[in-house]
């Protein structure tokens, strides 16, 4: 009752707001150029949105609906601490935005002239990030059952690359969404090189974790349990790119890419969840986008993780922490916080070399439905000798609504019901070496 007179207070302020002689909005004129630029990427035929609106033939049945979600600012999904930082990719509607939205619900959703439509957005159908140059799927199809537990699924497929590439844009496409819960696109090196663990390549290359992040005993025993029947960790190679609900593909600055090796192999983590039938992934794919110009700067992507969860049952509360600190300098250009169904909030501070600290990103109420990669809208120069801190707190009491079972305590894990805590960040080295010598990464 409390949000529903909520949501009703709020229209009446914006309405009062917007004065009695305002402009009836319409669909054509209004609603539309809005929904373009904030809601089809999702909401169109084949991609995550539950119903398309891209016409008004689609989006006047849903007209009181989306105004309820634009109020409470469920929609468009974006978790990000307004306060701290500025990001490219916000997604956020702006209050003449939503005004606008409750206006025309609110006076029935009229359609008004069809001359005052603007184009619409083309899109790739497929594809959020454009038409791929080359896509890569799994080799093999996966029998998802009905019910029960389906480990981590692990499955390598050749890239065929005879020289080396440089991918600007990369975008990984579930196969069957009803059961691919998510997917992670890794690099493994070519045949006969020992990949390197995902991380450890950019930990060890640009500075060093500054607290104990390896698994407690308990955990470490949860691995070699899982190892022994093929479901434990394994040395993955270097991160490409990846997918769940709300995480779209990744797109680099110009001049910046990510190196793919001649030879080269990409290593899916595919991790099903039963929907209580019996299904079939054949389709989840890798499509990359090479950069057509010349490449300066390498992009990496980093967890700053903390593996020493130990959640006790009940907590309410639990605080973990990890950090990084960079030998060298680096340009910071997207952060992405990850935990389990027990995440609360993370933050990200900075400390500079001279003891300046700056909170630069947080999430004051994580939602696992939604993994977003939180794009800088001026990427951060770090000098060598800055440390990047996250903290996150879980809850793991009976008061959660998605804790699984509030009597177990909870360690780190790959499962939904186990917890993680990892401060994903993307950036570039300020003063690289030279990549290794790659031919024209277009051909």
């Amino acid at each position: 009752m409390g949000k529903i007179i909520g949501i009703a207070m709020l229209s009446g302020v914006l309405a009062l707001a917007a004065g009695p002689d305002i402009q009836q909005a319409t669909f054509s004129k209004d609603v539309a150029p809005i929904l373009n630029q904030k809601c089809v990427t999702c909401h169109r035929a084949g991609e995550i949105g539950p119903m398309p609106l891209t016409s008004f033939q689609q989006a006047r049945p849903w007209a009181k609906a989306i105004r309820d979600a634009v109020l409470e600012r469920k929609m468009p999904p974006w978790h990000a601490d307004p306060k701290i930082g500025k990001f490219a990719n916000d997604r956020r509607l702006n209050d003449a935005q939503i005004q606008t939205i409750v206006r025309w619900a609110n006076a029935g959703a009229p359609e008004g002239n069809a001359k005052d439509l603007p184009a619409p957005p083309q899109f790739t159908a497929g594809w959020t990030m454009g038409q791929p140059d080359v896509e890569i799927n799994i080799p093999k199809h996966y029998d998802v059952p009905a019910q029960g537990v389906v480990d981590y699924q692990y499955v390598i497929a050749p890239t065929n690359f005879t020289e080396n590439k440089w991918v600007e844009a990369a975008e990984v496409r579930p196969g069957n969404r009803e059961v691919v819960h998510h997917v992670i696109a890794f690099v493994l090196p070519p045949e006969g090189e020992t990949p390197a663990t995902p991380g450890v390549r950019e930990r060890d290359r640009f500075g060093a974790a500054c607290e104990q992040t390896r698994p407690n005993p308990e955990t470490l025993k949860r691995f070699s349990e899982r190892a022994r029947t093929g479901g434990g960790p394994r040395q993955l190679g270097v991160h490409l790119v990846g997918w769940a609900p709300g995480l779209q593909g990744a797109l680099y600055p110009k001049g910046s890419a990510k190196l793919i090796r001649a030879g080269s192999r990409i290593m899916f983590q595919l991790h099903y969840t039963p929907s209580g039938k019996a299904a079939v992934d054949r389709d989840t794919k890798v499509g990359l986008i090479f950069a057509k110009g010349p490449v300066t700067k390498t992009v990496h992507t980093m967890g700053i993780s903390n593996m020493n969860l130990q959640i006790p049952a009940g907590e309410g509360n639990y605080e973990s922490k990890s950090c990084f600190t960079f030998s060298r300098d680096v340009t910071l250009t997207d952060f992405m916080p990850h935990m389990h169904v027990r995440g609360k909030d993370f933050t990200y501070q900075v400390t500079f070399p001279d003891a300046r600290t700056q909170t630069v990103m947080a999430v004051p109420k994580y939602d696992f439905s939604w993994q977003t990669f939180y794009k800088l809208a001026d990427p951060m120069h770090l000098p060598a000798g800055t440390r990047i801190d996250c903290t996150a707190h879980h809850d793991n009491s009976a008061n959660n609504k998605y804790n699984p079972d509030a009597t177990k305590e909870v360690y780190w894990g790959d499962q939904t019901w186990e917890e993680m805590m990892i401060g994903w960040v993307t950036f570039t080295a300020d003063r690289q070496p030279p990549a290794p010598a790659t031919t024209s990464a277009a051909n």
